[in-house]
Formats: C-alpha cells, structure tokens, sequence
C-alpha cells in the first residue's frame, strides 16, 4: 500500500472510498484519473479488511 504523509486510520479510509464511489456513481469520475481511483479503491479495501481482522483477533483474545 502507498504511504501517505498521513498516518491511515479506519476511518479516513472509510470516507476516501466513499468519496470515489460517490463519484464512479454520479459520474463526475475522471476518466483520467479512474484507474488511480480504482487502484487507490482497491488499496483502501484493503487495509480496512486488514484492520478489521485485527480487531476481530484482539476482541477474541480479551
């Protein structure tokens, strides 16, 4: 995944996919820029799945 300059939480995470998917469905994507977003998308899935087992696993062990 991308570093960014910013430490990624869940939460901000959660709103920059919401704020691609809102613009792949009310097509104001940029066509340019919609493989990066799909990309970006995909890297976001997968650190909120990441993070998610995570709590998942120290829920389970407390």
């Amino acid at each position: 995944m991308k570093k960014n300059s910013t430490k990624l939480t869940y939460n901000s995470a959660k709103e920059e996919l919401e704020t691609i998917v809102k613009k792949l469905k009310n097509g104001t994507a940029d066509i340019d820029q919609l493989t990066a977003d799909i990309e970006r998308a995909g890297e976001l899935l997968e650190f909120c799945k990441e993070r998610l087992q995570q709590v998942e696993k120290q829920v389970g062990e407390g």
